[in-house]
């Protein structure tokens, strides 16, 4: 990887100040130690695809978004979508969470409230 490093180098002697290539290797150049990190530490990815694929649909549905109707509207949508994403990255069917959430929610205490939160949820048991 270090080869690559001192080929941009002198590449970069070569190619002519304002070109998207000079702007490509500078770029890089700038940022070597954080580009290699992952080189000195296994734990770490070499990429972020994962992240990049967790918030795609709501990068995606941002522009949607901006007519929920109210700002106390789009206040709602946000607490119902961070519910259903909490869910699925709890391991749970968002479906199926929200239905057994709203169906106990009526007679349950206000005092255990936090029970029914994704990551203490079990479907349909009672907790104590």
């Amino acid at each position: 990887m270090y080869f690559m490093n001192e080929w941009m180098v002198a590449h970069r002697k070569l190619v002519s100040g304002g070109s998207a290539i000079a702007k490509a290797l500078d770029y890089s150049l700038k940022r070597w130690e954080a580009l290699t990190h992952y080189l000195d530490d296994g734990h770490l990815p070499i990429d972020n695809n994962w992240v990049e694929n967790q918030i795609r649909p709501w990068a995606i549905g941002r522009a949607n978004w901006l007519f929920a109707g109210s700002l106390r509207a789009g206040q709602r949508a946000a607490a119902i979508m961070s519910l259903i994403r909490s869910a699925q990255l709890n391991g749970h069917d968002p479906h199926a969470y929200l239905k057994d959430v709203l169906t106990r929610l009526p007679t349950h205490r206000a005092t255990e409230i936090a029970l029914l939160l994704p990551h203490r949820w079990r479907p349909g048991v009672a907790m104590a």
